[in-house]
């Protein structure tokens, strides 16, 4: 009866550890670029690369609400922190692989964001997917 109770207990902790893990707060990309900026030189190629993931979102979502000056901004700012993931990766030979793959999943899905958008808008996004 008590190694049921202990088994009991000790699954609703483990559910609870999970829950409050599960539900704890997502940086925001400004304090991602204050962490990367003061991380170590391993760690920033993951961080950057993050940040630029996050702003490739913003970017989708800017497009797909028809703010192109607003998208077109994140664009230079994906671009940007892309190249700084690339330079942290090759100057520390660390997360080369996971870096490449990330920004050919975003030059991915800018080339689709440029055939949903008008003609006029598009030479900033093949821009951004040249340089990535």
């Amino acid at each position: 009866m008590t190694t049921t109770r202990t088994r009991i207990f000790i699954l609703a902790l483990l559910a609870a550890a999970s829950l409050a893990a599960f539900a704890a707060r997502e940086e925001n990309v400004d304090e991602l670029i204050a962490r990367a900026e003061s991380a170590q030189p391993n760690d920033r190629a993951a961080l950057y690369l993050k940040i630029a993931h996050l702003k490739a979102e913003a970017a989708d979502k800017l497009y797909d609400a028809g703010n192109t000056d607003a998208g077109k901004a994140a664009l230079q700012d994906v671009v940007a922190y892309s190249k700084k993931s690339t330079d942290a990766a090759i100057a520390t030979g660390k997360k080369l692989k996971n870096v490449e793959i990330t920004l050919r999943k975003i030059a991915e899905k800018f080339r689709d964001i440029k055939r949903t958008v008008a003609f006029d808008d598009q030479p900033p996004l093949q821009q951004a997917v040249d340089e990535l």
